[in-house]
């Protein structure tokens, strides 16, 4: 939050008031502690959380340590720690559909590599992408395509593993990194998930209405994985599972054969990588 600072002008000679702060956003350095504590409101508004928790624990040294003021600006401070982890939080969320944004997913994908039941049992990811949605959007408009990826996404959302975590990648495609998630159980979850979608009750929105999902879900325990790779791997397996025929969940078997999950799984033409090429 806020914007780099670094090269911005000092207001006054106490570096700990105001090092970097543009001037055109306090006027004139507070002599008070209530000068604090409003200089720290206003930055906190425009998004300069760490400054104004600088000016908030000025103001708690400039009052008396069991005054009742001090206590007052302590609940101020608390305020601001909890409206920025707010913001923090939302920053990494898709506003649609409050699943995780790609900078999450980049930001958390690489401190998973260093997490040791990573390490143990590797990392699956899945990539799922609505089939033939932009059928949806033009048919009955974005408004209530909207209202499907809404629902698509609570879908996704149930029977989650612990630290498991649902993605918007872009569009109608959504990501579940599914750390600590041994390939068996990965497919599992994902065929769960597809049966839900599959099942749901579109019919309150339009009686016409059916929404299915394809899926490629990937996996691995190198230590630590290769995310680019899994990334890539899983792109190509959500390619055979709509090639396939779509609403599938596609997934390696042990002999690098092309596989789909559930009832999908008798299906006869089933893209394997040798077509990947192609």
């Amino acid at each position: 939050m806020g914007a780099d600072r670094t090269n911005d002008p000092v207001h006054t000679n106490d570096p700990e008031w105001v090092e970097g702060l543009p001037d055109d956003h306090l006027g004139p350095a507070p002599e008070t502690a209530q000068s604090y504590v409003r200089a720290g409101e206003r930055l906190a508004r425009l998004g300069y959380w760490e400054d104004a928790y600088r000016q908030l624990r000025i103001a708690v040294r400039l009052l008396d340590v069991g005054a009742e003021g001090a206590s007052g600006v302590r609940a101020e401070l608390e305020r601001l720690r909890r409206e920025h982890a707010m913001a923090s939080e939302q920053a990494l969320r898709d506003c649609l559909t409050a699943s995780y944004n790609r900078r999450y997913m980049d930001d958390r994908l690489g401190s998973l590599l260093d997490d040791p039941v990573v390490a143990a049992v590797g990392m699956a990811l899945a990539m799922v992408d609505i089939d033939h949605f932009k059928q949806v959007n033009d048919r009955y408009g974005h408004p209530f395509g909207d209202r499907v990826l809404q629902r698509v996404v609570d879908e996704l959302h149930k029977d989650l593993p612990d630290g498991a975590f649902c993605v918007r990648y872009g569009g109608e495609e959504f990501m579940l990194v599914l750390p600590g998630c041994g390939a068996a159980e990965a497919v599992a979850v994902c065929e769960r998930a597809r049966i839900r979608i599959d099942r749901h009750n579109w019919l309150d929105l339009d009686p016409e209405l059916r929404v299915t999902v394809s899926v490629g879900v990937t996996h691995s325990i190198a230590a630590p994985p290769d995310v680019e790779q899994l990334l890539v791997s899983a792109d190509m397996l959500l390619y055979a599972a709509k090639g396939s025929g779509r609403n599938a969940v596609a997934f390696l078997e042990e002999n690098g054969a092309v596989a789909l999950a559930g009832p999908a799984g008798g299906r006869r033409d089933i893209p394997q990588p040798s077509s990947w090429a192609e």
